[in-house]
């Protein structure tokens, strides 16, 4: 190729660079509908918790546990003891469980996933689960302290009060349900309730996640008194043990013990085994006594079905009578998480209820 003479580069700088007759219009931009571009990023760094209100930027920060401070003993059993703390740093208080014994590996691993899964367990009659700990073999759960305590011992006649309280615990009940966990303990001592008179589940110290262990849940945990009878006797019921029909089972008889103020089967909550064997599997389920309102006795019957396949879900028991009607007169009613409002109604019971 022959290189290019000084004319030839002159001509060609000089040639027009485009047709003036030749146009191309642009597009109309529409205000309306424009998308703005981003802007340059800065150099400080904001984080999706520092957009947050100040309080709730303190909640989600991770708590330290060498900054809890051990105020008193608030429970003990025969799986761990649980402790009053203040967080010094936010001058917080919780309720930290120590989970006893030097554990497998195995059994180790599941309770760590359970906890992790209860982390994100979030609703208004749940006692939340902060943070876990694993420290020189012992397994502590940092959890959402109850100023007033449990329920056990309280004795609740007025059926408005007993029917909003039973409103909180159904809640609860249902939204565990629905994310597919199983208490399997439900009774009086696990039923917490605070100052502003909210009412909460709480110790899933045996709980089962379903969806992940799908475990049949015939374990011996829980309290057996207020065991359903098919998870008692296991030749029941052709020996299948349904986990949500059973915490209905246990809800049914510690709200009849609450209206009566006492366990309502003939025999002691503390007797031995083999009397509480035979009172809860081979007599007829408690009933609630005459003087009570038509629909408290047939929410308890909807309950304490013998055949687990008729006892009422949670979601119907938040559909009946007796928890819509009378726990909707009472002035705390409003604070119960209102997922019930989501529900279809349930169906007509099986049975009738004796007058």
């Amino acid at each position: 190729m022959k290189p290019s003479t000084p004319a030839a580069v002159n001509r060609i700088n000089n040639r027009p660079r485009r047709r003036p007759d030749l146009t191309l219009p642009l597009p109309q931009r529409e205000p309306q509908i424009a998308v703005p571009l981003p802007l340059p990023p800065s150099s400080a760094t904001t984080t999706s918790s520092q957009l947050l209100p100040p309080a709730q930027q303190q909640q989600q920060q991770p708590i330290n546990f060498s900054e809890l401070d051990r105020m008193n003993r608030i429970g003990s059993g025969s799986g761990g003891t649980v402790y009053k703390v203040l967080h010094r740093p936010t001058n917080r208080l919780f309720a930290l469980k120590v989970i006893y014994g030097n554990h497998e590996d195995e059994v180790r691993r599941q309770i760590c996933r359970e906890i992790e899964i209860l982390r994100d367990v979030d609703n208004l009659n749940v006692v939340k689960c902060h943070d876990m700990f694993d420290h020189a073999g012992e397994i502590q759960v940092l959890l959402e302290y109850m100023d007033c305590g449990s329920l056990e011992g309280t004795h609740i006649s007025h059926e408005p009060s007993l029917a909003d309280l039973t409103r909180q615990i159904l809640s609860g009940l249902y939204y565990l349900h629905r994310r597919k966990i199983v208490h399997r303990d439900i009774k009086p001592s696990n039923l917490l309730i605070n100052s502003k008179k909210q009412v909460k589940i709480a110790d899933f110290g045996v709980s089962r996640i379903l969806a992940q262990t799908m475990d049949p849940c015939n374990s011996s945990v829980g309290t057996i008194a207020y065991m359903s009878p098919e998870r008692i006797n296991t030749d029941l019921n052709h020996g299948k043990y349904d986990g949500y029909a059973g915490d209905i089972w246990s809800l049914g008889v510690s709200i009849l013990e609450f209206y009566l103020g006492r366990f309502p089967f003939p025999v002691g909550r503390q007797g031995d085994w083999a009397s509480l064997m035979c009172a809860i599997c081979m007599s007829q389920p408690p009933e609630a006594p005459p003087t009570a309102s038509r629909e408290f006795r047939e929410f308890v019957a909807c309950c304490l079905q013998r055949d687990p396949a008729r006892r009422w879900t949670a979601a119907q028991l938040l559909r009946h009578p007796f928890v819509t009607g009378l726990a909707g007169n009472h002035s705390i009613a409003n604070q119960v998480h209102p997922t019930h409002q989501l529900l279809p109604p349930p169906p007509r019971p099986h049975f009738s209820s004796s007058s």
